[in-house]
């Protein structure tokens, strides 16, 4: 079964291996398929789910409201997104303004058919609204019994330090950032996470996996497969083109045989290698089918000793983004509706 850690400073627990769908639900494979891998992450027991309003623009809150329902709520973990475009995307269908958060958790709550999230984040920094006013809607909304914490995702770590002191002034807690971690992109490394292990924030990390890359079924000097992310402009083509070329793909055809001494799969060596990471809460992994859910939960609770990850930092080698300067602020300067 899946392992439990805290999220943040706080007596919340979450599965380390949490189900996301971003790219799957409402959009990529049908409502059948994905409430019966829902229904498989529940039998392997993952029991938190990551959503957000934008994704599949609202339809994949939706499905997973349907796959949820008949659950015992309680014995559930629920978060979503706030900021990106909703709707018909009208001038106040962005951003985090007060008037766009409100509107935002009650459409939420209301397609996953809940009275409430545990986890309601913003999904990226809105340069466009004084941080004050984003945080009072925030407060409020935690007051109103509609969210239980309040996280973020892709923040600077001056953002974080910024929201956080904010949240601490209105008696709320930020919790957890959600930004891109693995073995490939670790710029949260130099900032982001000794201010997160200060604060008492945690990550909840997506793409641990890198787009896919990290399974090894990307091959140097081949075409990428058929039906691939790689292929699929809606599934993360953008993300997954820095890392397809054949010097980063000839260092992950290196990882087989440490993934082989460990006696692990390449996604399970991928997923473990985030949750080594003690400020790491949770890894965000997808799935179109039930069955890939079986290989992905057994990387909960593995513990990789030092030669294993030295021996993946040198199969690695340049291939490693670790400057935080790449992508260290990827919040829009303004909102794209």
């Amino acid at each position: 079964m899946v392992a439990y850690r805290y999220l943040g400073n706080s007596g919340f627990k979450i599965s380390e291996i949490t189900l996301g769908n971003w790219v799957t639900h409402g959009s990529q494979v049908g409502d059948d398929a994905a409430i019966a891998t829902v229904h498989a992450a529940l039998d392997a027991g993952i029991t938190t789910f990551d959503t957000a309003d934008t994704y599949a623009n609202t339809a994949a809150e939706t499905v997973l409201g349907k796959a949820l329902e008949g659950q015992r709520r309680e014995s559930l973990e629920i978060f979503t997104k706030v900021y990106f475009p909703t709707g018909p995307k009208g001038p106040n269908d962005t951003g985090l303004s007060r008037k766009h958060i409100m509107d935002s958790i009650n459409g939420s709550l209301k397609r996953l058919g809940t009275d409430y999230v545990d986890l309601y984040q913003a999904h990226r920094f809105d340069y466009e609204t004084p941080l004050e006013e984003t945080f009072q809607a925030f407060a409020d909304i935690v007051r109103q019994g509609k969210a239980l914490y309040i996280g973020v995702s892709e923040w600077t770590a001056e953002q974080l330090r910024d929201g956080h002191a904010l949240a601490k002034q209105l008696g709320i807690q930020l919790i957890s950032n959600q930004p891109q971690y693995s073995m490939l992109w670790r710029v949260i490394e130099g900032k982001v996470v000794p201010t997160s292990e200060e604060l008492g924030i945690s990550q909840i990390v997506w793409s641990p996996m890198a787009q896919g890359v990290l399974s090894g079924k990307y091959l140097p000097g081949q075409p990428v497969p058929e039906g691939s992310r790689a292929t699929d402009e809606k599934s993360g083509a953008t993300f997954i083109k820095r890392f397809l070329n054949d010097d980063t793909l000839e260092a992950v055809q290196r990882l087989k045989p440490i993934a082989d001494e460990a006696g692990l799969s390449m996604p399970q060596l991928a997923i473990a290698w985030v949750l080594q990471n003690p400020n790491i809460a949770a890894a965000l992994v997808g799935a179109s089918r039930p069955e890939q859910l079986a290989d992905t939960v057994k990387a909960s609770g593995v513990t990789l000793d030092a030669d294993t990850l030295a021996a993946i930092d040198s199969a690695l080698g340049d291939a490693v983004f670790s400057d935080p300067e790449n992508t260290y602020d990827v919040s829009p300067k303004q909102r794209v509706a």
